[in-house]
């Protein structure tokens, strides 16, 4: 049987990891921005290896970015390289305030909400429907040699 201690342990440590995760997620865009000389961020090749592979962005590709404009104050750049960009941000700073304030009550919050199969199933459909959209838009935008060419099989 576990123990009571164990499992509280085991909430602390993982809340913990969230605020860092969230933070990581805040602050590396922020630190890419600091050394964004020249606008270099907008013609550099992604880092992401499914792009790299393919030359067909992944669902994630394009959040770094859409972040660093968003820091920038140019929400229609940001909306531009992601349209979830500005959701993560705002996902990250209220998980933030969360955490910390359940890490100092020692009370779950928002569990039942965060924790739903309907909020996953909802989230899950939206963002491969975005992600089909962007696909469809990026082939018909691109040709054979573009798309190649913004691979490693250049």
């Amino acid at each position: 049987m576990i123990s009571i201690n164990f499992m509280s342990s085991v909430k602390i440590t993982r809340k913990i990891y969230g605020i860092a995760g969230a933070l990581l997620i805040l602050a590396i865009p922020y630190f890419i921005m600091l050394h964004n000389d020249n606008g270099h961020i907008e013609t550099t090749q992604s880092l992401c290896p499914f792009k790299m592979l393919t030359g067909f962005p992944c669902p994630g590709c394009g959040i770094t970015k859409s972040l660093i404009f968003l820091y920038e104050g140019n929400f229609s750049k940001s909306i531009y390289y992601h349209l979830f960009g500005p959701f993560t941000f705002l996902f990250c700073v209220i998980a933030i305030f969360v955490l910390k304030i359940e890490l100092i009550t020692k009370r779950d919050y928002f569990q039942k909400f965060l924790y739903s199969k309907k909020l996953a199933y909802f989230l899950g459909t939206t963002l491969a429907i975005y992600h089909l959209t962007r696909i469809i838009f990026f082939v018909s935008m691109n040709n054979l040699d573009d798309i190649l060419r913004q691979s490693i099989w250049k």
